[in-house]
């Protein structure tokens, strides 16, 4: 099993590293594999089969590894002087600041790292680090159909959740099914996974790098422009999938050898009109009061390791495509390093367009600066101007009926914390550590909102910090997660997850299944106390019972995974309950036991004049992409319609589950955990003696609004097409002079692996279209020339008389070739 693998190339070619994990079991060869894919100069080609391996073993037999281990293979990489490395691991930690420290040093140091995006797809938000690091190439996985691989990961980053919005990765996908590479011992073999894709890409990378003619242009940042600007985007597929699209390895060279240090940006645009490509973002115009649009953009620095952003940058709206109906506000890193920073446009409508609808244009000017280098010819500073085109569509501001707020300011998760997912049946990965966002593992409600008319808006700050007043509309919230205490309208639906109990920690790195250690978590999938701090002015709460168990209501079947009951609720509401098993005391005593009418779902009316309605249910994974089993989507359309028009549901109403509101007498309402620590990575809580007290309410963020230039010309219309690397006629670059091969692929026989079986190891997708196009032409062509020779020799032969030929002596004939074979024994008689 090799686990560290580092190609380096003598003869002034490229160097590269990989560091691997076996992902599977001892012996598997994943290593071998991966090395293969980029160096193998026998069966099964790599890329490039010059250069040379450094391998170093980072995981043990049972797959426990160390951040210590990989920091010092890292170091070992900057000490040879590595060109290339790449990382067919990865994981949910994007906080282990010392592993992300040494790869912002390899980076610094000009390491190329390349990463698999990971195999948790097609969930999104699963993105793996550091795959899903700025300065780092992140590599999906795709079919030879050009399918994006079910199991790729995909976007968007959720280091900058939950105040923010993410980053668009994988930066570019490639072959990662059923790819063929180097057995274990000896002959070919084919593996899926990102972590296949990722070696495609780092071979291509020292391939590249290799044929550079100005190797001293070669930067993490100049190589990812390069793929990135190349890159053949896959059609009907949005960039939280493929990023920029499948990796050209003719294009790159083309641009990379015609290259010079810039500054670009990922994504080069946007465009909230384009479907599916800029999906979620084109899936929802924007209106004026509505929660500001956020796109985060990252700024690629070719020009060197550190640089800066001069002045600020200029928003210029077009005024012939209605520039001024928008408003932009921009934040951005105050230092750009290693290679790479951030740029958080945050897009808004202005007051004036609060009742029109239409398109508005215009773009945003970014100058960058990068201290010369020392050798460098160029003295002072290097700058570079990009433009980051702005396309949106805007209309009417909807009425308060078919606005949706999602609290996503109190999202609490692993990695700042250690908290179990919401459904205790998932022992295998029992961390939760997805973003929660409407974007991610919720996507699919939100698909489900949207389809249905709804507007969802995310809000990334305190409830305290949100005005409905402007314009005046209130909302329907959704609370998803935990810790909430904040005072909301009463206009809301609350949504809980299950509740604190003990959970059996499964290691990260499963080998045997069988349970480590048993820790108490400072909070369950919900903090339950919390809430019900929010919800007992109405005189609800939800119990300290944990409850799941398959139930049929309205005619639909429903599953109910780890979630709690309702402790109290008032007398005059709606309440529904069903017979359902304890987990609880399942998981703390190992029996198990049927509660017949557990009270799971209520509605209520306040009584105050204009007052609103609330919505309490017991358990969210059947709105959770991660969870879900049987989905309650049409629970869901009914509740916002009881909450909007006080329509309720004569299926809920009438319903033979209906029970008698509970008085919180059966049940102790749960408490905190003694000696919790919350309080750490709580936005409400705060260390006391004793019980823990609120914290103080935080300065509400307040955007900056960009003072636009407008421009009296009009903008461009194609968006994608109009954006270049560089001003680079790739028709007119010479290739270089490579001999043309095409390959012979035969189908696989019933007993072989799902890969093609290729001569020479060399591994075709879809033959690309111009090509496929081009060969019927000259092939007509060639036949006519055969023709037209044929033509011109039967003319020749009619004018010409004939002559007799002469007759060749049988015995002397061979006589002659008996002697030539004689004289000449090596050689192959010619003709």
């Amino acid at each position: 099993m090799i686990d560290l693998i580092a190609p380096v190339s003598r003869n002034d070619d490229a160097w590269s590293v990989t560091a691997d994990c076996c992902c599977c079991f001892p012996g598997l060869g994943h290593g071998t594999f991966v090395a293969g894919v980029i160096a193998s100069m026998r069966e099964c080609q790599g890329f490039a089969p010059d250069s040379e391996l450094h391998i170093f073993r980072v995981f043990t037999n049972n797959q426990v590894s160390y951040t210590s281990w990989f920091l010092d293979a890292f170091n070992y990489a900057i000490l040879k002087k590595i060109d290339v490395l790449n990382l067919s691991i990865g994981g949910p930690d994007f906080m282990d600041h010392p592993f992300v420290d040494k790869v912002w040093e390899l980076t610094a140091n000009k390491v190329i790292m390349v990463s698999a995006i990971g195999n948790d797809g097609p969930l999104y938000g699963t993105l793996n680090n550091p795959a899903d690091q700025m300065d780092v190439i992140g590599v999906g996985g795709i079919d030879f159909e050009d399918n994006i691989a079910r199991f790729s990961s995909r976007g968007m980053t959720t280091w900058e959740l939950p105040g923010g919005y993410g980053r668009v990765k994988p930066d570019i996908v490639t072959y990662g099914s059923g790819v063929r590479g180097s057995g274990l011992k000896e002959g070919c073999r084919s593996l899926s996974g990102t972590s296949v894709a990722s070696p495609v890409v780092a071979g291509a990378v020292t391939l590249l790098a290799s044929t550079v003619q100005n190797r001293e242009l070669v930067n993490p940042a100049s190589m990812k422009q390069a793929l990135i600007s190349s890159a053949r985007r896959l059609p009907g597929v949005n960039m939280f999938e493929q990023g920029h699209g499948k990796l050209d390895l003719i294009r790159a060279y083309q641009i990379l050898n015609s290259y010079r240090p810039q500054a670009s940006l990922s994504p080069s645009y946007i465009d909230l009109t384009e479907c599916p490509y800029m999906w979620p973002y084109c899936s929802q115009p924007i209106y004026y009061g509505g929660m500001p649009t956020i796109v985060n953009v990252t700024i690629l620095n070719g020009m060197g390791v550190t640089g800066r952003i001069v002045d600020k940058p200029i928003w210029q709206p077009y005024l012939p495509q209605n520039g001024d109906h928008i408003d932009v506000a921009v934040s951005y890193s105050p230092v750009l390093w290693p290679w790479a920073g951030y740029l958080a446009v945050s897009i808004s409508v202005a007051k004036k367009a609060a009742s029109w609808e239409g398109v508005a244009q215009g773009h945003v000017m970014v100058t960058v600066a990068s201290p010369a280098e020392n050798d460098s010819d160029v003295s002072g500073e290097l700058t570079s101007t990009v433009k980051l085109p702005i396309k949106v569509k805007i209309v009417p501001t909807p009425p308060r009926s078919k606005r949706v707020l999602w609290d996503q300011y109190h999202n609490l998760r692993y990695p700042p914390g250690y908290f179990p997912r919401d459904n205790l049946r998932m022992k295998n990965d029992p961390l939760d550590w997805n973003g929660d966002h409407i974007h991610t593992n919720f996507r699919d409600m939100y698909q489900h909102l949207r389809s249905m008319g709804y507007f969802v808006e995310v809000l990334g700050a305190p409830i305290t910090c949100f005005d409905a007043s402007q314009p005046k509309q209130q909302f329907g919230t959704f609370s998803k997660r935990r810790n909430r205490v904040a005072r909301l309208g009463l206009r809301m639906i609350t949504v809980t997850d299950s509740c604190h109990v003990s959970v059996c920690l499964i290691s990260e790195v499963v080998t045997d299944g069988l349970c480590r250690q048993w820790w108490m978590p400072d909070t369950g999938g919900a903090n339950v106390p919390a809430l019900n701090e929010l919800i007992s002015v109405w005189g609800m709460a939800f119990s300290d019972g944990l409850y799941e168990g398959d139930f049929t209501l309205a005619d639909h079947d429903m599953y109910y995974a780890s979630g709690c009951s309702i402790a109290r609720f008032p007398e005059d509401g709606i309440v529904i309950a069903k017979n359902l098993k304890d987990q609880g005391l399942e998981v703390l005593k190992q029996e198990t036991a049927v509660v017949e009418g557990v009270p799971i779902l209520g509605l209520y009316q306040t009584p105050s004049d204009g007052g609103g309605r609330i919505a309490l249910y017991g358990d969210s994974n059947c709105i959770d992409d991660s969870h879900r089993q049987k989905d309650c989507f049409w629970l869901l359309d009914a509740l916002l319609q009881y909450t909007s028009y006080s329509m309720t549901p004569p299926s809920l109403s009438h319903s033979h589950s209906r029970v008698a509101p509970p008085t919180g007498v059966e049940h102790p309402l749960p408490q905190r955990l003694d000696g919790n620590h919350l309080y750490r990575y709580s936005k409400v809580l705060e260390a006391h003696l004793g019980d823990p007290k609120p914290r103080p309410l935080p300065a509400c963020p307040h955007l900056s609004w960009a003072k636009p230039q407008p421009l009296n010309e009009t903008a461009p219309s194609n968006l994608w097409k109009h954006q270049k690397l560089l001003s680079v006629d790739l028709d007119k670059v010479a290739l270089p002079n490579v001999k043309s091969y095409r390959p012979q692929v035969r189908p696989l026989s019933p007993g072989e692996s799902g890969a093609w079986d290729i001569p020479g190891g060399i591994m075709p997708g879809r033959y690309n279209q111009e090509v496929g196009q081009t060969i019927p032409v000259f092939a007509f062509l060639g036949a006519m020339v055969v023709l037209s020779f044929f033509v011109v020799q039967l003319t020749k032969a009619k004018g010409k008389p004939k002559r007799r030929k002469p007759r060749i002596k049988r015995p002397t004939y061979l006589q002659q070739q008996t002697t030539a074979t004689t004289v000449a024994p090596g050689k192959t008689p010619t003709v």
